[in-house]
């Protein structure tokens, strides 16, 4: 008999709920029922009042820690697009839930982003009360590279990043580091990661007063971290702040500098259609909520699959970096001055009414 591992590990020690992301050789990619258990988990916990805060930490092959979440189960998301399985619809409506959920908790919800933090991992720790990075975190939202745009709340925290630094991190999909996620306010404080046990086994055994008391507790042993872009944010604020997408590469080809010449060139390697796609929705999102913003992701991510029939950029760009491995992705436009703005505008008409959408009990 095969004994099942729980993919999510939940205890209440102390007066902290403690919860470990356990899928560490998917570096614990977010599968529906990984979704579903964090869900079940928070909602009970939001009413228990012997629990005063929330913890979560991933998992790497020796234990914990060493890596948070590398994001949605994209091999799943594929196999299950490419066939119609309805279970892809549940995935997008319960994980954007989930999001909404823990931006608005009532209680502290202290994330640990160690390691990897991408995509999905983002989407179950921007809304944290704290967010600590360690000298380890990789965190990026590189959907465009899957021909995919920044969800699970992206356009709500990307668009609130200084200047315009949302816009490049949402497009080009690059990964930073510790102190630049803090300078980009997507993260709160720096934790050594060899720190991290010591802090969580605080949580469990220590008494509290309250969840205020918690959330002091781990603020006070924060730190700062040196960012490394910092002599770029003034090019990233010229550049991003351009009309349109091929405004900004024109731009960035012309450019003498090393950076600019660079950037262009992963640019030019995204899907051109969701890198128009990513601009509209994260200039889009600086007006909204985050509910209003969830419902137009939810709205964004049906038509990625379902918009253009035997046409999704998005099956096409995992195939090609998951499952064939070709590294040779079909996009289709193929360049980024092709694709037209009546395209890009059809991915933000809602599919549904907005009495029926699968959204529509969101409240901010």
């Amino acid at each position: 008999m095969v004994e099942t591992v729980s993919e999510v590990l939940s205890e209440v020690r102390g007066q902290v709920g403690l919860i470990t992301l356990n899928r560490p050789r998917a570096l614990n990619a977010l599968s529906l029922g990984m979704v579903r258990d964090l869900m079940s988990i928070l909602l009970a916990w939001k009413d228990d009042p012997a629990v005063l805060a929330v913890a979560v930490r991933g998992s790497n092959k020796e234990g914990p820690f060493g890596a948070f979440c590398a994001g949605g189960d994209i091999r799943f998301l594929h196999q299950a697009g490419s066939v119609g399985d309805p279970q892809i619809e549940d995935f997008f409506t319960e994980e954007y839930a989930l999001n909404h959920l823990i931006h608005r908790y009532p209680k502290p919800y202290i994330a640990f982003m160690d390691g990897i933090v991408m995509g999905g991992g983002m989407g179950i720790s921007q809304g944290a009360a704290l967010r600590i990075v360690t000298e380890r975190t990789k965190m990026a939202m590189p959907e465009t590279a899957i021909g995919l745009f920044p969800d699970v709340g992206g356009g709500y925290f990307l668009s609130r990043c200084p200047g315009r630094a949302g816009e490049w991190l949402g497009l080009v999909g690059e990964t930073i580091g510790a102190g630049d996620a803090i300078a980009f306010n997507l993260a709160d404080g720096f934790l050594a990661a060899d720190q991290q046990a010591r802090m969580w086994e605080a949580l469990g055994s220590q008494t509290f007063a309250d969840g205020a008391a918690v959330r002091s507790f781990v603020a006070a042993e924060l730190k700062t971290a040196v960012p490394k872009l910092e002599a770029h944010h003034a090019d990233i604020n010229q550049y991003f702040a351009l009309g349109s997408v091929s405004a900004i590469v024109s731009a960035l080809e012309a450019a003498d500098s090393d950076w600019a010449k660079a950037t262009a060139a992963l640019l030019r390697k995204r899907s051109p259609l969701m890198l128009h796609v990513v601009l509209e929705q994260v200039r889009r999102a600086r007006s909204m909520d985050l509910a209003q913003d969830l419902r137009m992701e939810r709205d964004l991510v049906r038509h990625c699959f379902y918009l253009r029939p035997g046409q999704s950029e998005t099956l096409e760009g995992i195939r090609a970096l998951a499952v064939d491995k070709d590294q040779s992705p079909r996009w289709n436009p193929e360049r980024i001055e092709d694709v037209s703005p009546e395209l890009v505008q059809s991915f933000f008409a809602s599919p549904w009414p907005a009495h029926a959408h699968p959204l529509a009990s969101l409240q901010d």
